[in-house]
């Protein structure tokens, strides 16, 4: 294995590439809706199975019977139930609804732990010999500052690493990779992102800046539409304080906006039309009770583990 090809996949800048003039460049993370069908479960449940299963895998539960689906369903209840007290809570489903929401992060984690836990113990200790191995060079031919890369993914290490022990777990390594998935780290996501935009090292980020970071002028162009919108975005919404620069908090407003929690609400929607004795916490018995709300819920691999038979 090549040593700078696996560092580039693992080296954590935001690169925007060749990006067409008049293309605006997005750096707001925003959760995604569940679903892209109507909520309306007096006519049917194709939200929810929409939700839970996500749209094209929902179709694949029309192979099986209800005492398939109900079985499975029953194991996949197993695992939601985190504390195993013989109840899910609508914390445990929420916590659930997320994870399976974002798979594809999971998915993109276990494909690079792969790659650097290579004598399983510990990611990063791996990877820093690589990264001294490149400093080592004192001109790389590359165009990369390693250095410097070394030094900012040092410093987001440190802040996923949470029990101080200099050695990425699982968990570390995914709050390392996708820190904005992370209520912790996203001090260090807002920190990278004014690093990456302000240009005149003040710590701020100025409309110049902002705009600039979203749009490659070019010379005899005409500037596109959008990119006024977003300049009245910045003085009206972004800059609240109107110094005529972006801060920290005033950064994070707008890359990590409090956005409507999807998994939260359809948390609360399952427990309402399943909590038959209102206690707060669901039984086994009152999930597979409604089995045809739940089937494949997000509680499997967006259905394919309830198919499969491999659940988590």
């Amino acid at each position: 294995m090549e040593i700078r090809p696996l560092l580039m996949c693992f080296a954590l800048c935001v690169v925007y590439g060749s990006s067409k003039p008049t293309e605006k460049k997005e750096r707001v993370h925003h959760d995604m809706p569940l679903s892209s069908k109507e909520h309306n479960d007096a006519e049917n449940f194709d939200y929810d199975h929409g939700a839970f299963l996500g749209e094209e895998t929902a179709k694949s539960f029309d192979d099986l019977t209800p005492e398939e689906s109900k079985d499975r369903l029953g194991k996949i209840v197993d695992k939601i139930d985190d504390n195993q007290d013989g109840f899910v809570t609508e914390t445990e489903l929420k916590v659930w609804i997320k994870k399976a929401q974002k798979k594809y992060i999971y998915d993109n984690v276990e494909r690079q732990w792969k790659d650097f836990d290579m004598n399983n113990n510990g990611v990063f200790k791996n990877w820093m010999r690589i990264i001294c191995a490149l400093l080592d060079d004192p001109e790389p031919d590359d165009g990369y500052n390693y250095k410097q890369m070394m030094t900012r993914d040092e410093r987001r290490f440190k802040m996923a690493d949470r029990n101080e022990d200099h050695i990425a777990d699982k968990e570390e390594f995914t709050a390392f990779l996708h820190p904005e998935e992370y209520e912790h780290m996203k001090e260090i996501v807002v920190l990278e992102t004014i690093e990456d935009i302000d240009k005149n090292g003040d710590g701020f980020i100025d409309l110049d800046e902002y705009i600039g970071d979203m749009y490659n002028h070019e010379d005899e162009m005409d500037e596109p539409e959008w990119v006024a919108t977003e300049r009245e975005q910045f003085s009206e919404f972004r800059d609240k304080n109107k110094d005529g620069k972006m801060d920290k908090e005033e950064t994070m407003d707008w890359i990590l906006p409090s956005d409507y929690d999807h998994a939260e609400a359809e948390a609360k929607h399952l427990f309402y039309e399943s909590d038959a004795n209102k206690d707060g916490k669901l039984t086994k018995e009152e999930i597979l009770n409604k089995y045809d709300l739940f089937v494949g819920s997000q509680a499997t691999d967006f259905g394919e583990a309830l198919v499969r038979h491999d659940e988590f």
